[in-house]
């Protein structure tokens, strides 16, 4: 199964209401943007028009990978933007700002790849599931791409009172995977970290001006430095982390509730998750009126099965409720919330499967649904195909697919969740829970790993040559 393999393959259409108001301060558009975050969306326009980023509101963040249009506000300015892959339509006025209460739904049309006639013929038995049971309202790996790129969760090095961690994190460590200027921009910093009279000549360096100035003055101030990024941001480092424990906790809670013979694993950025696929009637019914905490430390729970799987996971993190802080920070601050433990599609449907013009021998599928805000597509899709992300067969597929690979040393092979960097909270992380099946290695070592194989491969075709 392949996703994403054009833009027009992942469509999403916001679902909307604002109380219009002639004379309100704010200019309500519907964005149409492809191949772009909400935050650089939100940068384009900001450095395009002057306008400040607290001056724009949105109703959430929408997936960089796909085509998507959303609601956004700009307080007291009207423009006009009709880039190829960025455009703006003024729908009207408004009072107050936008938020996530704005969203009624979301609408989804997916373009599903690289299929196998069997993958088609046990479509049908998945969506029946899917009806059913609902999908489990997990975060996706687009909530985790600090992992992607090798940075881990920067909170954790804000909870352990690092800022220089934190912040060396944010300006000076390129992932290997982005060929952009933003990752110049932060090899630049990395080879020149502490000379901030310096100035960076790449392209993109003006993202880091405050922080960068606030250092030219205040050298040795890196928790001052890090309050100089836009708080939306600092406030996604924060989600982000509790968004891991959420789905970790929630695993820990359907292996104690539904036991792990009726659970089939999936891969996916920061490990796997687990979904349900044979449940009674009473299960249906409490997971459906089930929430699970997003933890802080203001956290209370009702339910003694939730408190010990959530409770378990910061254990193995060697946390307790009273560790989600940043000491002498209150700008960055976790805050307590319900998150429903099921999402339910809505108005499902499947297309007639036809032969992929992407992928050879392979099919395609369309797939369209609803779903309410915050709650992943790309979930829905994946617990539709999950065969083909289960770990056993993944790994047995790049085994078919690929030449031997060299060893990886044991932290490569471990499977958890990559560190901020050194210090309690990473070192007293303890080994996952068992799973059903083994968990896959991280994105960046398969990488690694796949590119050493490269390598071998070369040298030994350049011998025999």
């Amino acid at each position: 199964m392949r996703l994403k393999q054009r833009p027009e393959d992942f469509q999403v259409a916001e679902s909307w209401r604002f109380d219009e108001d002639p004379k309100g301060k704010h200019f309500v558009y519907l964005m149409d943007k492809q191949k772009l975050s909400t935050f650089e969306a939100v940068d384009r326009v900001c450095a395009r028009f002057k306008i400040p980023k607290a001056a724009v509101s949105y109703c959430g963040l929408k997936d960089k990978q796909g085509r998507t249009t959303q609601l956004v506000a700009i307080e007291g300015r009207q423009v006009v933007l009709q880039d190829p892959d960025l455009r703006l339509k003024l729908l009207g006025r408004t009072r107050t700002p936008l938020s996530a209460a704005n969203t009624t739904s979301n609408r989804f049309a997916v373009t599903v790849r690289d299929l196998s006639e069997d993958d088609v013929a046990r479509l049908s038995a998945s969506v029946a599931e899917v009806r059913r049971l609902g999908v489990v309202n997990y975060f996706d790996s687009q909530r985790f791409g600090a992992l992607k790129h090798g940075q881990g969760f920067i909170v954790k090095d804000l909870m352990r009172g690092d800022f220089e961690a934190a912040l060396r994190n944010v300006l000076a460590r390129p992932s290997e995977l982005d060929q952009s200027g933003d990752a110049r921009v932060k090899a630049f910093w990395k080879e020149h970290w502490g000379a901030w009279d310096r100035r960076n000549p790449h392209p993109g360096a003006e993202k880091y001006a405050a922080v960068v100035k606030w250092l030219r003055g205040h050298p040795d101030d890196f928790r001052g430095a890090l309050l100089r990024t836009e708080p939306r941001w600092r406030a996604l480092q924060v989600f982000a982390y509790q968004s891991w424990l959420w789905n970790e906790g929630v695993k820990q809670y359907l292996r104690d509730v539904v036991g792990i013979q009726k659970l089939v694993a999936i891969r996916y950025q920061a490990g796997t998750l687990l979904f349900p696929r044979e449940l009674d009637a009473g299960q249906v019914r409490l997971l459906r009126e089930k929430t699970f905490p997003l933890l802080a430390p203001a956290t209370v729970f009702d339910d003694p099965r939730v408190e010990r799987a959530a409770l378990s996971v910061l254990a193995r993190e060697d946390m307790t409720l009273a560790d989600l802080a940043v000491p002498g920070t209150p700008e960055i601050h976790f805050d307590p919330e319900e998150r429903p433990l099921l999402s339910l599609p809505g108005r499902l449907a499947i297309g007639e499967a036809r032969p992929d013009e992407l992928n050879a021998d392979g099919l395609r599928v369309n797939v369209a649904f609803t779903l309410p805000p915050g709650a992943y597509a790309t979930l829905v899709v994946k617990r539709l195909f999950h065969w083909t992300l289960e770990p056993r067969r993944e790994a047995s597929a790049r085994g078919r697919r690929r030449a031997p690979r060299p060893a990886l040393p044991p932290r490569a092979r471990a499977e958890g969740v990559p560190s901020a960097g050194p210090g309690p909270l990473a070192a007293g992380r303890a080994a996952p829970a068992p799973a059903p099946a083994a968990e896959p290695q991280g994105f960046l070592a398969r990488r690694r790993a796949e590119k050493e194989a490269r390598k071998v491969r070369r040298e030994a075709a350049r011998k025999e040559r």
